[in-house]
């Protein structure tokens, strides 16, 4: 391994290249546009808010990617049960020791044209991040949303 690279790894990229990824380099995720809107703070713990409907992602610490444990996330989404403010539509999980949280809910469906969830940490060990991915397709049954956390 070259000098200065310490603390790299070795990863093979999909055409077999071998590349050094340097851990240290993953960027924060930024708040995306709207991710806040209709955000109730201290959403409540839940199991989950319904069924037919995953909503999952992962949470990582910025710059060596090392998976945080027991990091509360809030999802809030139009569902079936109605909009973005109905509070059987708000709740919060944790993630496991892996990074990963995972919630079912009644299906989204959409509000202002588009299927959407919103996915928000803001509990202060690091800096608050509102995401709002988009589904595809209103028929989906899932969503996907990852977050890279920086300390505050």
């Amino acid at each position: 391994m070259a000098a200065g690279s310490a603390g790299a790894a070795l990863t093979q990229g999909p055409l077999g290249f071998v590349a050094t990824a340097l851990a240290q380099d993953l960027p924060p995720t930024p708040s995306m546009r709207g991710g806040s809107n209709n955000y109730r703070p201290n959403a409540p713990l839940v199991e989950r808010l319904g069924s037919g409907f995953w909503v999952s992602g992962t949470v990582r610490r910025a710059g060596d990617g090392a998976p945080l444990n027991g990091v509360r996330i809030q999802i809030w989404a139009a569902t079936t049960l109605g909009g973005e403010r109905e509070p059987r539509n708000h709740g919060s999980v944790l993630t496991a020791a892996d990074g990963s949280f995972r919630l079912e809910m009644e299906q989204i469906v959409p509000n202002f044209g588009q299927p959407h969830a919103h996915l928000a940490y803001d509990d202060g060990s690091y800096q608050t991040v509102f995401l709002r991915p988009v589904m595809p397709s209103p028929s989906d049954t899932s969503v996907r949303a990852d977050f890279v956390l920086a300390p505050v």
